[in-house]
């Protein structure tokens, strides 16, 4: 088993499980290859002000551990209780009552139970007393693959180094819900796509992206986050997607969305026109940036 948050799955969490699978493909068959993971984010209840945007919901993490080919997966659910038990004693409850574990793959800097106490150490200790082996994953990528840095790279909107460090491109999940219906009346009709409160979304502009709709096909999307400062002093933050040519009632469906390029900021134009014109471009050039990905699948995004 391998014992994390893998938020975002990125490069450096793939190539741990990486070496799970390897171990496992070392083992006796009724051994399952497990992933232990932990919601909500340990930081949101131990230190809610300070606590990470999430690079994707617990929906796209379970999915994402199938799609790497993982057979098991227990979430442990993070809370005051959780938090005040002793890193030997959730070792003796969960990893080995539970789970009964053989080996155990973890990076360097884990740290585990209360105060954070456990770690390397304890852990392989633990193992020599239970039975099992730990084995310590180095750190992966130069500079170093981790969910911070995917998060920073959103943060100030460089898609392409997000994209560097997760292995694909960044996709937001939200539900559609209804809006005001103000780009239908400029001829791009949108998606409003909603999101959880602790879900990460990249910095205010506009972007080329895919999004994957009703039929799991993926189809370019131009991508617009902002308050819409053309027509609103205060207005609140929308994702809002716009997929050319595509007309099929999307409300209340989940929506995947992948940022593949930043195009632009978001901008104040000099009347509703330019504004059009520009978005006619942005659209244009979105169109053409999907069609780059000639091998665009969704193995690409999973």
């Amino acid at each position: 088993m391998a014992i994390g948050v893998f938020d975002g799955l990125h490069l450096g969490h793939q190539a741990v499980i990486d070496m799970l699978l390897r171990l496992d493909a070392d083992r006796a068959k009724d051994v399952l290859s497990t992933i232990v993971t932990f919601d909500p984010h340990p930081a949101q209840v131990l230190a809610p002000e300070r606590a990470p945007r999430l690079l994707g919901t617990l929906e796209q993490r379970l999915e994402g551990f199938e799609a790497l080919g993982i057979e098991q997966v227990r979430v442990v659910t993070f809370d005051r209780h959780l938090a005040s038990e002793s890193a030997s004693d959730f070792i003796a409850r969960v990893l080995v009552g539970e789970l009964h574990a053989c080996e155990i793959v973890v990076g360097e800097d884990f740290r585990f139970g209360h105060d954070r106490a456990g770690d390397v150490a304890l852990l392989s200790a633990q193992g020599q007393r239970f039975g099992f082996e730990v084995l310590e994953a180095p750190s992966f990528g130069e500079p170093r693959w981790s969910s911070s840095a995917a998060r920073e790279a959103l943060e100030r909107g460089d898609v392409d180094a997000a994209t560097a460090t997760l292995g694909r491109p960044f996709v937001l999940r939200g539900r559609v819900e209804h809006g005001d219906a103000r780009g239908g009346g400029l001829g791009f009709a949108t998606a409003n796509v909603a999101t959880e409160p602790m879900q990460l979304v990249p910095l205010e502009g506009i972007y080329a992206g895919a999004a994957r709709t009703l039929d799991r096909q993926w189809r370019p999307a131009a991508i617009s986050i902002g308050t819409r400062p053309q027509f609103y002093e205060n207005g609140p933050l929308l994702v809002e997607v716009h997929l050319p040519g595509y007309e099929a009632d999307l409300y209340d469906a989940s929506l995947d969305v992948a940022f593949l390029s930043r195009l632009r900021g978001e901008e104040v134009f000099s009347d509703v026109g330019a504004l059009v014109a520009q978005i006619g471009r942005d659209v244009q050039q979105t169109v053409e940036i999907f069609k780059k990905f000639s091998t665009f699948t969704s193995a690409l995004l999973e």
